[in-house]
């Protein structure tokens, strides 16, 4: 299990989470390359399908991210995700999938280091699991 490397897709907020995402490139800060960004206008956008999808075609971990409550530019829309990610959290076992895999963080546009952090911290944490339960059945 040494070799494994993880998946990460990452729903990101085009306002905060994208921004601290770029600030920590500008900034040289390191960060795993593990993560693929998805840039999303409001984390409240971000449909449950969109995320079962991900995980359904092997993606190790799903993250949503976005502005912190009360600081949406779209007034509520991070209280939206924060609802949605509640309810797949516990939908996501009956697809087979550990809830574990499925993060959900808030990241200010000036984050850039907390946004570095929180990707490695999120791939140290995903390697620990192990690969996704998806992807083991691709192998087979």
């Amino acid at each position: 299990m040494e070799d494994f490397e993880p998946i990460i897709i990452a729903f990101v907020c085009n306002w905060c989470t994208y921004t601290a995402a770029d600030l920590a490139g500008t900034s040289r800060l390191l960060y795993p390359a593990n993560v693929r960004l998805v840039r999303v206008m409001c984390t409240g956008m971000v449909d449950p399908k969109y995320v079962v999808k991900a995980f359904l075609e092997g993606a190790d971990a799903v993250l949503v991210s976005g502005c912190h409550p009360g600081d949406c530019h779209y007034i509520n829309g991070n209280f939206k995700a924060r609802r949605r990610i509640k309810l797949l959290k516990e939908i996501l076992p009956q697809f087979g999938f550990d809830d574990k895999r499925l993060k959900l963080t808030w990241i200010g546009a000036s984050d850039g280091i907390q946004f570095a952090e929180t990707m490695s911290r999120l791939v140290s944490d995903i390697k620990a699991i192990g690969p996704s339960e998806a992807k083991m059945q691709m192998v087979i």
